[in-house]
């Protein structure tokens, strides 16, 4: 794309809205409702999840239908107001369509010359491998980075399922199947719970099945990494004369979980329990360990040693060897999670960063999703 819409383009999607205090509020067992008052983010007092966790009632037997306690600030919870402490579960294919080289946003005939836009669409699919085209098939796993959940000695918390209304059982029912058919989740007899929380579109009938991991949060011990602050990914790009913007496929769906993080990741739903085989969204680390592996592949901390098994569930920021010195850095800046921007001067520079950035996905086993990508 044209630098003339280099500005306008990037938006400042990942800036959390601001804090409230909330307060907790009993549901009552008969209440049906699909809808939840809004949760609002890292307001759960420690000591909840601390009382929780040390609760026998709560925390021991087989989780039942029946109360829950939810933590609000007396709203209506809409489906385009989750936080980031509720993973929504997307619906999913078990299989994606097949990529086509036609499929590719390539350049503009308005701005670029035909042999152009044939250069890079060569590079492209000279790594069609890395394409994953529409639906929400499991990923390949990316390599080096795993999914952790450290509680330190905080027994597991097991939370009562969630009732949901008939009119949406059958829904969830498919949601559940199709995860399940892609390998994202298993039936788990973990002896953790989060609930399922069914939460209406604005237009009153579509939903968006979320799961409640607040508990689990305020448990969690914080890994600390730096995220990218919005106005540094902005900078110098009214300079920028061509641009590419990406989207990489699944995103937190191509980091692995230990054991562990599988097992504390589980969820309830009145058709049983399950637990996730890759990180989800919702998580309290998920969005640090996704930029983490993002930042890593893109400037060449770590690599892999030469005699690894990819396919070996490690984690390289505890045992990887540091890369070679003199590795420059892919792009020269940063991205934001699963959104990256390649910039340049000219389009033969564009070319070959995004031949750099396609060699550091195949490296590293990072796909890019076709329909959310623009080159050029």
């Amino acid at each position: 794309m044209a630098g003339k819409d280099a500005v306008s383009r990037p938006q400042a999607a990942g800036v959390a809205p601001p804090l409230t205090q909330g307060t907790t509020k009993q549901i009552p067992p008969e209440d049906h409702r699909v809808s939840v008052p809004t949760p609002t983010p890292d307001v759960v007092p420690q000591s909840l999840p601390d009382q929780a966790s040390k609760d026998p009632k709560i925390r021991q037997g087989e989780p039942e239908g029946g109360s829950e306690v939810c933590y609000h600030d007396g709203g209506t919870l809409e489906a385009e107001e989750v936080d980031g402490e509720w993973a929504v579960l997307p619906d999913v294919s078990p299989a994606t369509i097949e990529v086509r080289i036609e499929d590719l946003q390539v350049g503009d005939l308005a701005d670029n010359t035909e042999d152009e836009i044939r250069k890079l669409r060569d590079i492209i699919w000279a790594h069609r491998h890395l394409l994953i085209g529409k639906g929400n098939a499991l990923p390949p796993a990316a390599v080096g980075a795993i999914c952790d959940i450290d509680v330190g000695d905080a027994a597991p918390i097991a939370q009562r399922v969630r009732k949901i209304a008939p009119q949406f059982r059958e829904k969830v029912s498919d949601l559940l199947k199709g995860l399940l058919s892609a390998k994202s989740i298993r039936h788990s007899t973990s002896p953790w719970a989060s609930p399922i929380v069914v939460i209406i579109k604005k237009n009153g009938v579509d939903i968006r099945l979320c799961i409640d991991y607040r508990l689990v949060n305020g448990l969690t011990k914080l890994l600390i990494y730096p995220m990218p602050l919005i106005n540094d990914l902005l900078e110098d790009l009214d300079k920028v004369l061509w641009y590419c913007s990406l989207d990489m496929a699944s995103g937190f769906w191509v980091v692995s979980m230990t054991d562990r993080a599988r097992a504390i990741s589980a969820f309830i739903t009145p058709f049983g329990r399950f637990e996730w085989n890759r990180m989800p969204f919702g998580l309290k680390n998920a969005p640090q360990i996704y930029q983490r592996l993002i930042d890593n592949a893109l400037n060449g901390f770590l690599r892999i040693p030469p005699a690894a098994d990819q396919n070996a569930l490690s984690d390289l920021f505890k045992a990887g060897d540091p890369e070679e010195t003199g590795e420059s850095s892919v792009l020269g800046r940063r991205s934001y999670i699963d959104d990256i921007l390649v910039t340049a001067g000219s389009w033969d520079l564009l070319c070959d960063r995004v031949k750099a950035l396609l060699k550091a996905c195949d490296k590293w086993n990072i796909s890019i999703s076709v329909a959310k990508s623009f080159w050029g």
